[in-house]
């Protein structure tokens, strides 16, 4: 396996594959893997939604902030953000200096029914998951696109092994013209 050139960033929206495919990335490459909502969790000692439930979205997003950072100045370390960390310019900043960010991109529909059932997600906790999906999209493309160096988007019909075998010819590809420059 070849060696990774530097941080790779997995950001978009909750449910899109960023944790599986950073752990399977990790192992590929044989370097630390991190998903900083993981992270906040264990900095803090609770679960992101008792953080919502405290300290509300704006106390969790100055956690984040803070161990975006931190782990970003590592290196070489697979990340994966939680799907709003773009939201915050100093947070792209980082991510965008300091490492190959993949916007790993997929629509609302396949969203929800990859994490339809999931009750750890405080955003989706409403009476319309699909439509808030949909409304976060909307808001995060842009910026999920404007903060990444590559986009890959998820097929609707895939297999784990398949996106990962695709990704890593992108990583690859990504990361020989980078060197060609």
């Amino acid at each position: 396996m070849e060696k990774l050139n530097g941080n790779l960033i997995l950001i978009g929206l909750m449910g899109a594959g960023k944790t599986t495919l950073g752990r399977q990335f990790a192992q590929m490459y044989d370097c630390p893997f991190y998903d900083s909502d993981l992270e906040i969790c264990s900095a803090s000692g609770v679960s992101i939604s008792t953080i919502f439930e405290l300290e509300g979205e704006g106390g969790f997003r100055k956690r984040e902030a803070a161990i975006i950072d931190e782990l970003t100045r590592r290196y070489p370390i697979i990340l994966a953000t939680g799907g709003g960390a773009v939201l915050s310019p100093d947070n792209r900043h980082c991510l965008h200096t300091r490492g190959t960010v993949i916007y790993l991109h997929a629509t609302p529909e396949i969203l929800y029914r990859r994490i339809q059932y999931d009750k750890n997600r405080p955003l989706l906790q409403v009476a319309n998951p699909l439509d808030k999906l949909q409304t976060l999209y909307q808001q995060r493309d842009p910026i999920y696109r404007e903060t990444a160096h590559l986009v890959f988007n998820i097929p609707p019909q895939h297999s784990c092994p398949q996106i990962t075998k695709q990704l890593l010819q992108l990583i690859q590809q990504h990361q020989h013209s980078q060197e060609n420059r």
